[in-house]
């Protein structure tokens, strides 16, 4: 069979399904998407409510060459799409304790608290950091570049070279591309070796949260998140993601690619050559199918128990990353306080992580991330407001019964007060909370998990979940439970490398 003669129905529609479909159908396969839900996006989907607009889940634009690599692959560019804002600062940090107040870039807080904004600028990051530690700025710089060397390595070698199988490793040339890399460690030791202070350290460590894992159980090698955060910059694209979303099916319509929504699929059946993927209302019978659901949804609930590759007691065993508390607000007024994206910190987050790691609980003294868009985007909120979300990392699987969803909703809100001096309760005119149930619920997701398998150290590259089914011929994965990962960059890569298993299984 070749690829040109070939049809494909790609199950979901989110950043790794949306990017394997345009590969597919740049080399003339007849690609249709088939999205559950009533938008395109999976996790990047949109909230609209009087006049509001929410980017339902991710909310940082990271790694810009990832975007214009993806774009570039059809002699397009970003820019073609949707425009760039960077941010300056690229996020603030509120402390919750006292300890370090007058620090250069840093100021007392109405819980007498510390409150940092980390800029866009390097040498102003380097000032802020020697501010809390001597020979700190210096030791930022050489974090850095060690970041970048990791990065540029790993990207070019472990990330877009799809390294899944123990063959794959055997490559000579990796020891030469490795050396320099920490490949054992956690990220804990890695980031103690250049910083002592409690607050450098979470600094340097925050981009966990978007890999899904904490500082003690994610491979020292994601000290690379430091050179996108640092040195590659925050942005904000226009129109939010989901304006990101809409580019990656501009392009897939001009490609080729036909989509459509509210279509659950219900069952996949045959093999390569002979699928029928049933949905609720119609079935498609292509000769390739190429899932961006969930992985173990996919295996459990769509294939017959014989066809799956994985057993309940695998998907049991694994780690997972967080799910989330979330809650859209549309807020009368401005909120002053908050930057675009700000981070609320309790100075030891050990606790709150040992809650969703160790002894799975609705953390009492959260770390937190708020967004509020409208502070570069006029066009998320009505005039006069202000659109802020907040979103709690929290262990898959806990219970979120009404009285709970209640109790932790009223912790956040008391918790914003008291740390970065904004009042709230009053002036919510919108509200809607978004937690492990809607996650499982939307997204199918395993225990609600809001991102998949965590990136441990036995949970990454040829330890992830396979882009070929191990047991059906002409069934393929992409997204996040597959190599390299979580995040949409790695999700839109996953749909590189997805697309490029298929290519060389139909050479």
């Amino acid at each position: 069979m070749e690829l040109a003669d070939a049809s494909v129905v790609v199950i979901g529609g989110g950043f790794g399904g949306l990017s394997t479909a345009c590969y597919l159908a740049d080399r003339g396969a007849d690609v249709r998407v088939v999205e559950k839900n009533e938008q395109l996006g999976g996790r990047a989907s949109r909230l609209y409510a009087e006049g509001f607009r929410f980017d339902m889940g991710p909310s940082w634009y990271l790694m810009p060459d990832v975007f214009e690599r993806f774009f570039g692959h059809f002699d397009r560019d970003p820019g073609e799409f949707y425009d760039l804002e960077r941010l300056d600062p690229h996020y603030r940090i509120f402390f919750k304790d006292s300890e370090a107040q007058g620090a250069s870039g840093s100021r007392a807080t109405p819980g007498d608290g510390d409150r940092v904004d980390v800029p866009a600028d390097r040498e102003r990051s380097k000032k802020l950091f020697e501010s809390y530690e001597e020979g700190a700025g210096e030791a930022l710089e050489a974090y850095l570049d060690e970041a970048e060397y990791t990065y540029d390595v790993g990207m070019e070698h472990f990330v877009y070279e799809d390294r899944s199988r123990v063959r794959d490793f055997l490559d000579p040339s990796l020891a030469k591309y490795g050396r320099g890399i920490q490949l054992l460690g956690t990220m804990q030791d890695h980031v103690e070796e250049y910083f002592d202070h409690p607050k450098l350290q979470q600094i340097m460590q925050y981009t966990l949260v978007f890999l899904g894992g904490s500082p003690h159980n994610t491979p020292a090698l994601y000290n690379l998140m430091s050179h996108v955060d640092f040195n590659m910059g925050v942005y904000y694209p226009e129109g939010g993601l989901g304006g990101v979303v809409d580019a990656f099916v501009e392009l897939g319509e001009d490609l080729g690619v036909t989509y459509g929504t509210d279509e659950p699929v219900t069952a996949i059946k045959g093999r390569l050559g002979g699928f029928k993927v049933e949905t609720e209302g119609d079935h498609y019978l292509p000769d390739l199918v190429v899932s961006d659901a969930d992985y173990a949804h996919t295996e459990q609930e769509l294939l017959p128990p014989e066809k799956r590759g994985h057993s309940e007691k695998y998907w049991a065993s694994k780690t997972y990353a967080p799910s989330a508390f979330l809650v859209y607000w549309g807020v009368e007024g401005e909120v002053e306080e908050l930057a675009h994206h700000t981070l609320v910190l309790p100075t030891d987050w050990d606790p709150h992580f040992e809650r969703i790691f160790d002894d799975p609980a609705w953390p009492e003294d959260p770390a937190y991330y708020l967004c509020v868009p409208s502070e570069t985007d006029d066009e998320v909120a009505p005039e006069g407001h202000s659109n802020l979300f907040i979103l709690v990392p929290v262990a898959p699987g806990l219970e979120d019964d009404p009285e709970t969803r209640q109790w932790f909703r009223d912790l956040v809100v008391e918790d914003i007060a008291e740390h970065t001096g904004v009042e709230l309760d009053d002036r919510i005119v919108f509200e809607e909370v978004f937690t492990v149930s809607e996650f499982a619920d939307r997204y199918n997701s395993y225990r609600g998990t809001a991102l998949g398998m965590a990136h441990t150290l036995d949970q990454t590259a040829l330890f992830r979940p396979p882009h070929r089914s191990k047991e059906v011929d002409g069934l393929y994965f992409t997204g996040s439970y597959t190599t390299p990962g979580i995040g949409v960059p790695m999700c839109v890569i996953s749909g590189q490398v997805t697309a490029d298993a298929v290519i060389e299984d139909l050479e």
